[in-house]
């Protein structure tokens, strides 16, 4: 690419001088001007083109220090600034008081479809703001690898030479990456704020564990058009978060095999370096590097959107199978817990479906910065699998499966829900002498 004469050494800049040459950055960086001299790191770049020295100031501007991968202040502010933009009282001690009768009576009716006993130490009543700092944490564990590998993902793109040579510009690149990143992540927060309806409505464990939550401004805005009472919507959504609590607590292997699935999503990234040269050389056209919104849009644009390497899809049919699980058990057993008390109980698991099927603006956020689907695709899989396991095997054998990973029902069971350990209730075949003979065997070390 020839721009005219460049400074300093009075050499061009498609003479080498460029170590980004020949790489997905050379246009951006050759266009930038600072590379076209001797020194061009700090100088001036050639004639009629900006000061590499002041594009990075303006970016280094643009944001503050921060630790990581991702910059959470930053994230958190634009999260709350999201919600502020709607009336978001903080709930009142009715509504406190309505949210802990509501999952004690949820509670009671838990304990008469599940062995698994109740894991609930608390409850609370949130804010949409208050959701948003009572679930940090759990987020930053969530999207931390993810963004760890997008922002790296900018050096591994180069070869070695280059990145020897334009280390502190990565570095400096990376933070800006990190800081347009956690303004998604935050707007993508502060749009969930506003539909969540529970600490575990997505799924995932968010709260701390024992803590049944409820976002009762969210809930009233759920009830509307129902035709439903709001004291059966909300009973019917504790009922849902009491027993998410009671399955993590029950399992506590499980809460970090969903964390596990959703970090090797960001471990199995590739960068495809060839594809990305071609799509930065289609992108970078547009881009100003002087103005930091025409680099959040090319960000956006999928600089980073690569096609899944087969680890990621191995590791996001896992999560997703998971997911699947985890809501379909919920859906078994607050189905039997309503069944005789609640006439309008299917109702309302219809309304949750069909809310947690459509989806929303957030859950594509996170679906695209993050890889994260946030709605079990086989639900209904699954929640076949579970109703028919208990019906053959009783609900012992049904809660029994989350003692080990390895005992989840996988795709393929999903495939056949009517199937599942279909042969796993026959020991009456085997007669006293068979099971003295075989445990005589066990403890023989055969």
């Amino acid at each position: 690419m020839s721009t005219g004469s460049g400074g300093g050494s009075g050499e061009g800049p498609d003479d080498g001088a460029n170590p980004f040459k020949g790489t997905p950055f050379e246009q951006f960086f050759s266009g930038a001007g600072g590379f076209g001299g001797v020194g061009g790191l700090g100088g001036p770049g050639g004639a009629g083109m900006p000061d590499l020295s002041q594009i990075l100031g303006q970016i280094q501007a643009m944001m503050q220090p921060y630790d990581g991968a991702l910059n959470w202040d930053v994230a958190q502010d634009v999260a709350r600034k999201t919600v502020a933009q709607t009336p978001d009282p903080s709930p009142t001690q009715r509504q406190q008081d309505a949210v802990a009768d509501a999952v004690r009576l949820a509670d009671h009716w838990l304990d008469a479809v599940t062995e698994i006993p109740s894991a609930v130490t608390s409850t609370a009543a949130w804010s949409r703001a208050e959701w948003i700092v009572s679930t940090l944490d759990a987020w930053k564990v969530l999207v931390d690898p993810v963004a760890e590998q997008s922002v790296t993902g900018l050096a591994k793109a180069l070869p070695p030479e280059a990145q020897a040579a334009a280390g502190p510009i990565v570095g400096i690149l990376g933070k800006a990456i990190g800081a347009m990143l956690a303004n998604q992540v935050g707007s993508g927060l502060g749009s969930l704020a506003g539909e969540v309806l529970t600490a575990s409505d997505i799924g995932l464990p968010l709260s701390a564990p024992g803590r049944a939550a409820l976002v009762p401004a969210n809930v009233t805005a759920f009830a509307e058009g129902l035709d439903v009472t709001e004291d059966d919507v909300l009973l019917f959504l504790a009922l849902r978060e009491a027993a998410h609590q009671r399955l993590f607590a029950h399992a506590p292997w499980l809460r970090e095999h969903l964390v596990g699935a959703v970090t090797d999503v960001a471990s199995g990234v590739e960068i495809n370096v060839e594809g990305l040269q071609e799509r930065i050389q289609e992108q970078m056209s547009g881009v100003d590097p002087q103005n930091p919104e025409s680099m959040q849009q090319l960000l956006e644009g999928g600089l980073f959107d690569m096609p899944p390497s087969p680890a990621q899809r191995a590791a996001l049919e896992r999560l997703e199978i998971a997911l699947a699980l985890v809501e379909g058990w919920v859906d078994e057993v607050v189905n039997q817990a309503t069944a005789e008390r609640m006439p309008a109980a299917q109702r309302l698991q219809e309304a949750v479906r069909r809310r947690r099927a459509a989806g929303g603006p957030a859950e594509e956020t996170f679906a695209a910065l993050v890889g994260l689907e946030l709605r079990p695709r086989r639900l209904r899989d699954a929640s076949t699998l579970w109703g028919s396991l208990r019906q053959r095997q009783g609900v012992e054998a049904r809660d029994g499966v989350w003692l080990h990973p390895d005992l989840l029902p996988t795709s393929a069971d999903l495939d056949d829900p009517l199937g599942f350990r279909e042969d796993a209730g026959a020991p009456e075949s085997l007669t006293e002498d068979d099971f003295d003979a075989e445990l005589r065997k066990l403890l023989d070390g055969e």
